[in-house]
């Protein structure tokens, strides 16, 4: 039996990176845009120019990677909106896992559970949001109507702020917690470095996943 099975492909590691970097940019200088008390550190409008840069390699990154890997795209956009009993069983014994670590309150799961489920939905329907309304900040401040123009900073600060708590949420519970921490061959190596999750941790946290992986090994 494998120590280790294959999770993510280097062209997926590749992207996440890229958007892990481009939006730690783009939330470090939009907190310097939004929050008052650090206007003095966007003198010179070098903040804005950062920003903007983010915002390219952020919308760029999945506009190169989804064409090359329009099968995957599409599996991970579809799990994303596929919901089922299981994920509610997950939602319920989500709380006991992490605040109690018990780890055998988790019920078996598919390649993605409902917190990432959750986290892709938000990243896919607030990252959209992102891209429209700084789009029109950018180019349309100009020509757009001043009402549709404070609208779309609303609507941009407000996906901020939910993105944002989501963004830590999402970095505790894959990396940091006691029961995902790097240290147990989970989710940061399969993600960041060599694509591969421990056998036992990818039994434990994606049981079906897992033998899904291990019966197309078998059969071939």
């Amino acid at each position: 039996m494998a120590k280790e099975v294959e999770r993510y492909s280097k062209a997926t590691r590749y992207l996440h990176w890229m958007h892990a970097i481009s939006f730690s940019i783009l939330l470090l200088t939009g907190l310097i845009l939004f929050v008052p008390a650090l206007g003095f550190l966007a003198e010179d409008s070098w903040t804005r120019i950062l920003h903007r840069i983010a915002a390219v390699l952020f919308v760029v990154a999945p506009m190169i990677y989804v064409p090359l890997n329009m099968k995957r795209s599409g599996r991970g956009i579809l799990s994303a909106f596929k919901w089922g009993k299981e994920d509610i069983r997950w939602l319920l014994a989500a709380p006991r896992y992490y605040f109690l670590c018990d780890e055998e309150a988790m019920p078996p799961q598919g390649h993605m559970n409902a917190g990432q489920k959750m986290w892709w939905l938000i990243a896919l329907v607030f990252g959209s949001l992102f891209v429209v309304t700084g789009g029109m900040m950018w180019f349309a401040k100009d020509t757009a109507s001043p009402g549709l123009l404070q609208w779309a900073v609303i609507i941009h600060d407000v996906s901020f702020i939910v993105t944002m708590i989501m963004f830590f949420v999402h970095i505790y519970m894959s990396a940091v917690h006691p029961l995902t921490r790097p240290l147990k061959g989970g989710s940061w190596d399969s993600m960041f470095c060599n694509g591969k999750m421990s056998a036992d941790f990818a039994k434990a946290h994606y049981a079906k996943w897992y033998e899904e992986v291990s019966e197309n090994k078998d059969s071939g």
